[in-house]
């Protein structure tokens, strides 16, 4: 009926609201958390950061604010045993670009958008090798910052597609409540 106040919330919706909103951030320190077991190979923590931080902030910028990419980069310094900072500011600058680029980029193509994500992938490699250059006083190894960056632009189509599809399941049980 026109006019009416809808009822007020009751606990379950509301847990349900809170639910959601925490998902992607918690969804990624989980998947951080997995990625960062020892394997033998090279860690896939940073990607797997980098691109649900990305995607997140893109899609649902409201779930994943400039605190929750803090929390999760300093969580990805301390599981990958990196110098405290470096995670923090690369994730910090992701998530702000994607914020910047974030309204041309949700009308546009898969291809387009994992293009974009591929240079904020370069650059996040490029910003650690610096940072680990400036810290430690010494040039470092290329390769590592390679990989990494192989890595993250690599890994993405894969997350995308999971991210896709939990962010469309929430958005059919947002349009229901």
């Amino acid at each position: 009926m026109k006019g009416r106040p809808q009822p007020p919330m009751g606990l379950l919706r509301r847990l349900d609201a809170v639910a959601r909103a925490a998902f992607p951030a918690v969804g990624t320190a989980l998947l951080m958390v997995l990625t960062s077991a020892p394997v033998g190979l090279p860690s896939a923590l940073p990607a797997v950061a980098l691109a649900c931080v990305f995607f997140w902030s893109v899609f649902r910028p409201g779930a994943m604010g400039p605190p929750a990419c803090f929390l999760l980069g300093l969580l990805q310094d301390l599981l990958g045993f990196a110098p405290l900072g470096v995670g923090i500011l690369t994730l910090l600058l992701a998530h702000g670009v994607a914020l910047r680029i974030r309204r041309f980029l949700v009308r546009q193509s898969f291809w387009v958008v994992w293009l974009a994500y591929a240079g904020v992938a370069a650059a996040a490699a490029a910003l650690g090798f610096v940072l680990q250059a400036v810290l430690s006083w010494r040039l470092p190894a290329l390769a590592p910052a390679l990989v990494q960056f192989a890595l993250s632009a690599g890994f993405y189509p894969a997350i995308a597609a999971l991210l896709t599809g939990l962010h469309k399941a929430m958005r059919r049980a947002e349009d229901r409540a």
